[in-house]
């Protein structure tokens, strides 16, 4: 091979190893084209969006000092007030509103029943911040004489709430009292157990209502409604109350009272 030859396949082959460089350059230019792409994706961030995001990350955290909470539900808390205690005082009075309503109903619903099946008469209504509580009131009306043992009347009434009381879903407590006299049993404790005991048996094995809703529960007599001076006072002290329990906080049962004065102004 002639030495011109040998010279030209050589240049050859040399400008060929030479372009390897355009590899390596043309990677470095796309890698540079892909960061520039990103850094102009993240200078045009949506401000509104990333403000509510800010503020909805905020106040999940706790951290309410924003002026108003992100998306569809929450209270919108000025700056001026936060870190007041109080702020939830509408709200709270709304709930105990509503549940000053429902506890309303279901008396409603109760008396209407007993007064249907002329049941009403020794069965008094009251709503406070515990619930809606049930008064049996009289033992001869709704026990034997110094006994736990239901009369004809007591399970005809029980029959008559018992759909109302389970169709509250709401927990129930059956308390029973007691006269501050003697009887044929061994203390008013004993008596006033017993008869609770007796009310929650029935309701539970006959009116099915869910044992895990109900509970008994017996006063004696310390917590009578009047004094003991008299026969007919004494009756009145005997009695078993059924007690339809709010399920509300605690902040909201406290102001049930108050809730149903402000129904009644407005009707």
């Amino acid at each position: 091979m002639s030495p011109a030859r040998r010279r030209r396949r050589g240049s050859g082959g040399g400008d060929h190893n030479d372009e390897r460089w355009m590899a390596s350059y043309m990677d470095m230019v796309t890698v540079l084209m892909c960061m520039f792409i990103v850094l102009y994706a993240m200078s045009s961030v949506d401000n509104a969006k990333f403000a509510k995001l800010k503020e909805s990350l905020a106040t999940g955290f706790g951290q309410v000092h924003t002026q108003k909470v992100d998306t569809a539900s929450g209270i919108i808390v000025p700056p001026k007030d936060v870190g007041k205690t109080g702020l939830l005082t509408v709200n709270d009075m709304d709930l105990a509103l509503r549940e000053a309503d429902r506890l309303t109903a279901l008396r409603d619903t109760m008396h209407s029943r007993l007064m249907a099946r002329g049941l009403d008469g020794n069965v008094q209504f009251k709503i406070d911040e515990r619930g809606l509580s049930v008064k049996l009131v009289g033992s001869q009306t709704f026990f034997l004489p110094d006994s736990p043992q239901l009369s004809t009347r007591a399970t005809a009434v029980l029959d008559t709430i018992a759909p109302v009381l389970v169709g509250s879903g709401l927990q129930v407590s059956v308390e029973g009292h007691a006269a501050n006299a003697i009887t044929g049993y061994p203390s008013v404790w004993e008596l006033s157990v017993e008869r609770a005991v007796g009310v929650v048996r029935y309701l539970v094995e006959r009116r099915d209502l869910p044992g895990g809703r109900v509970m008994a529960t017996g006063f004696g007599a310390t917590r009578q409604v009047n004094d003991d001076s008299t026969e007919a006072l004494r009756e009145l002290n005997r009695r078993v109350d059924i007690v339809v329990l709010s399920d509300q906080p605690e902040s909201v049962r406290a102001l049930i009272p108050e809730a149903l004065k402000a129904r009644a102004n407005r009707s």
